[in-house]
């Protein structure tokens, strides 16, 4: 093999591999949006990324810079190789800052539910902190079939609802319940009540 087709075949070796990265970045920012409910109107805002841009992204039309990547995994919260899914790319301690509010799943008046594992686990496992106020509930659709939650109640009064069964919970308790079916977590007291909630997916 000559000097040249060896140098044609390393080019064309490193252009498959980059094609490869980018496909993989584009349904990977579209699985992280998707999953945390984000308009790609939303993940411009928090990234500084332009609309556009992000959408073309998505469809593997663009060629991002590193500064754009960057700018996009520090938006999910997560390392460059956590959103290039790179094994060992990762920091070996991985931190969820209370005041980043790239976590809060969800906030508003009745309920707020923060996330607690690292955006890059979400469907396989899920860990979250869920504030209710009086009278506020989490009521979810049924999840993928086999998926159950784990809930434990730090402080206050929460009823845990999974199909037609119910079980009524105090500060200490722990339930587990199928969540393949329509379930719901309810504040029954009469002050704001804090939970932990894991989902396991199978």
């Amino acid at each position: 093999m000559n000097k040249t087709s060896a140098s044609q075949k390393v080019t064309e070796a490193a252009a498959l591999q980059s094609d490869a990265v980018h496909r993989e970045l584009g349904s990977r920012v579209h699985q992280l949006r998707t999953t945390r409910n984000w308009s790609l109107e939303a993940l411009a805002a928090a990234s500084g990324v332009s609309r556009s841009m992000l959408s073309q992204i998505e469809r593997e039309q663009a060629n991002p810079t590193l500064a754009v990547t960057l700018r996009i995994s520090r938006a999910f919260g997560l390392s460059l190789g956590e959103l290039l899914d790179t094994p060992g790319a990762s920091a070996t301690v991985q931190v969820v800052r209370a005041d980043d509010r790239t976590y809060h799943y969800r906030s508003d008046k009745d309920c707020c539910i923060r996330t607690l594992s690292p955006l890059n686990l979400e469907k396989d496992l899920e860990f979250y902190e869920v504030r209710l106020q009086p009278g506020g509930g989490l009521r979810s659709a049924p999840h993928f079939e086999g998926t159950r939650e784990f809930l434990t109640v730090q402080k206050g009064n929460v009823r845990a609802e999974s199909a037609g069964d119910a079980e009524d919970l105090v500060a200490g308790d722990s339930a587990s319940y199928r969540a393949d079916v329509p379930h719901a977590i309810i504040n029954t007291g009469k002050s704001e009540a804090v939970t932990f909630l894991v989902v396991v997916y199978r």
